[in-house]
């Protein structure tokens, strides 16, 4: 049952009353029917809870000063790019498309094309802002279609009248932050090989004066594109690459540009992507951006765009709705049955043992699997009378580790004594809540391009303890969502979804043998006991592979039982100087960024809580 009362106190009731109209009110009910009491009420919390930093207070102290935009146009360029926007129109308000061109000639880079497609010629609205806007400026084209073709064929028409070296997509009622092409042109010319760029974006009401919902996205990451199109705006493609993969495809209306990003990731060079909200995306009734009920066709074109670049990739993968519209699954199936070796350190603690391997014999389906418990200096005669029951198991093998506790040696010399082709390394003290967990583990893992496979982690009382970890978090590297009860699905989904991240944890996390023995080359040894899971993994990453992030399995984590606190003096010297070893050797990332987070997000908070702007507060004033 939810405690009303308790829950509402904690939500921002400005915000909410403040949408509240009649049309919202149907639009609530709408989401009640799809979602149901409990999600829906779930999903209101998330969407009205107070923020660290409200974006309205942030964004006013983001945006680039006029000294910054003024410095922007007095910059000459030794190769300055041409840059064509194809906009598709069709029945735009005419305010609304005065707004778009207004923010493209207010552009602090000025080598561009603005080529607008017009699907109602017969709108003398639009037709006496189109005119004005073409006498006025050269830049600004105008071609009037027969008729309406759809959003893919108003934009491929625009397409047509492109001439730059980059195309850039815009919608029809959308704006752009006048530094938007300047940044672009600078990351152009600092990636000779880039051949498509996207950018962070926000929403803003219809009058241009309220900015919400900002969408600070990571760099490109593949398994969250197949996940949800993220990338969505603001899209440039070089043109050789977009006359390669050609137009929008027409069967994909309400999806196109989902289809399109999908065709370009797969034949670029090089994705860039550039962490400034230099997009606003306007909402109105009939958007999807403030309406996505309006467009349900979108949604079952969405999968189907990820079903045919599946299919393209040469990758089997069964594409699945979630509760939340626009975001979907993949699952991909295993292939075969290899054998699993779950390596599980352990000392004493047998009841915390127990109850992990006993949901691993009650819960598991899939079933190849064998069990070695590494035994690190136990002291009870019930952790060893118990692990002579467990031997008589012939899937479950004790090995003695006779040294002091390095949770990297451990693992490593458990690996030396696996004879599985895929490793599961996984704490003690978790326990199974998804049967499928190896299934769906495996699928994910037995993708070439994959490196390693982590899950979503639960404490007891289902609060999350890991949801994928962030570099740089709390100083060296921290897990994401800690604390927020697990029903909820985060920043945009994203405790909910699938997803690379440069690091999980190895309390529960799986490799191919292959690729930690003769790749990486196991755990650093060097790192006892913390830090080892994200250095295998930014090793992971540095050998050109990915680290999965699949909420789809999930898990009890009774954290720490074994280990124990680091309350002696030794044990923070050891501590720092795993800190020191990070410090180190992963300076690069450690300095520039996650490039799986983004910069403007805070490294304190866990939830995707914007990062304080120095001088907001005087700013603010």
């Amino acid at each position: 049952m939810i405690n009303l009362d308790s829950q509402m106190g904690k939500i921002e009731w400005n915000r909410l009353l403040k949408n509240l109209s009649p049309y919202t009110i149907r639009k609530g009910l709408l989401y009640l029917k799809h979602y149901g009491p409990k999600e829906f009420w779930i999903r209101i919390h998330e969407r009205f809870e107070p923020e660290e930093i409200p974006y309205e207070i942030w964004y006013p102290a983001y945006q680039p000063d006029t000294r910054t935009l003024d410095n922007q146009r007095r910059k000459k360029f030794k190769n300055a790019p041409l840059i064509s926007i194809a906009v598709p129109a069709y029945r735009t308000r005419p305010k609304f498309l005065a707004q778009m061109i207004e923010s493209m000639r207010s552009q602090t880079y000025k080598n561009w094309e603005l080529c607008i497609a017009n699907g109602s010629p017969d709108d003398a609205g639009m037709a006496q802002v189109l005119d004005s806007y073409h006498t006025k400026d050269r830049r600004i084209k105008v071609k009037n279609l027969s008729g309406n073709l759809g959003i893919a064929g108003n934009t491929n028409a625009a397409f047509d009248m492109t001439s730059g070296e980059f195309v850039a997509l815009l919608d029809h009622d959308d704006v752009l932050a006048p530094n938007a092409l300047y940044e672009i042109v600078q990351v152009i010319l600092q990636h000779p090989l880039c051949d498509m760029i996207y950018t962070d974006e926000d929403k803003v009401d219809m009058q241009l004066k309220e900015h919400f919902q900002p969408h600070l996205k990571p760099d490109y990451n593949l398994d969250l594109l197949r996940s949800n199109n993220y990338i969505c705006h603001f899209l440039i493609v070089r043109r050789s690459l977009f006359e390669n993969v050609g137009k929008f495809h027409v069967d994909m209306e309400g999806a196109q540009d989902y289809d399109f990003i999908l065709r370009c990731v797969e034949d670029a060079r090089q994705v860039i992507h550039i962490p400034e909200i230099l997009y606003h995306w306007r909402t109105h009734r009939e958007s999807t951006a403030d309406n996505p009920t309006s467009k349900m066709y979108a949604y079952e074109a969405g999968k189907r765009a990820i079903r045919e670049h599946l299919k393209r990739s040469n990758v089997e993968g069964e594409v699945l709705d979630t509760l939340d519209f626009g975001f979907y699954r993949v699952h991909y199936p295993v292939r075969g049955k290899p054998l699993v070796t779950i390596i599980i350190p352990n000392k004493d603690e047998k009841k915390t043992l127990k109850a992990c391997i006993d949901s691993i014999f009650e819960k598991s389906l899939y079933q190849n699997f064998e069990i070695l418990i590494i035994e690190n200096n136990s002291t009870t005669e019930e952790i060893f009378a118990y692990y002579a029951e467990l031997e008589k198991n012939p899937r479950i093998r004790v090995i003695r580790w006779e040294r002091e506790f390095n949770y990297s040696a451990i693992n490593n010399f458990g690996v030396s004594h696996a004879n599985g082709q895929f490793l599961l390394f996984l704490n003690n003290d978790i326990t199974v809540i998804s049967p499928d967990w190896i299934d769906e583990m495996l699928g994910v893992c037995q993708r070439q391009e994959v490196g390693a496979v982590g899950v979503k982690l639960l404490y007891p009382d289902n609060r999350i303890q890991h949801a994928g970890i962030v570099v740089g978090m709390g100083g060296i590297a921290g897990a994401m969502f800690v604390d927020m009860p697990g029903e909820r699905s985060g920043y945009f989904h994203k405790a909910s979804i699938m997803q690379d991240m440069s690091a999980v944890t190895a309390a529960c996390m799986m490799m191919k043998r292959d690729i930690f023995v003769k790749v990486v080359e196991g755990f650093t040894e060097k790192l006892a006991v913390a830090f080892n899971d994200v250095d295998l993994c930014l090793r992971l990453c540095k050998a050109g592979y990915l680290v999965v992030y699949d909420p789809y399995v999930q898990l009890y984590h009774h954290e720490s039982k074994t280990r124990g606190a680091e309350d002696t003096e030794e044990k923070v010297r050891r501590f720092q100087r795993e800190i020191e070893y990070m410090r180190s050797n992963w300076i690069d990332i450690l300095k520039n960024g996650d490039p799986y987070y983004n910069k403007n997000l805070s490294l304190s908070r866990w939830n995707y809580s914007l990062r304080p702007i120095p001088g907001m507060e005087k700013k603010k004033g």
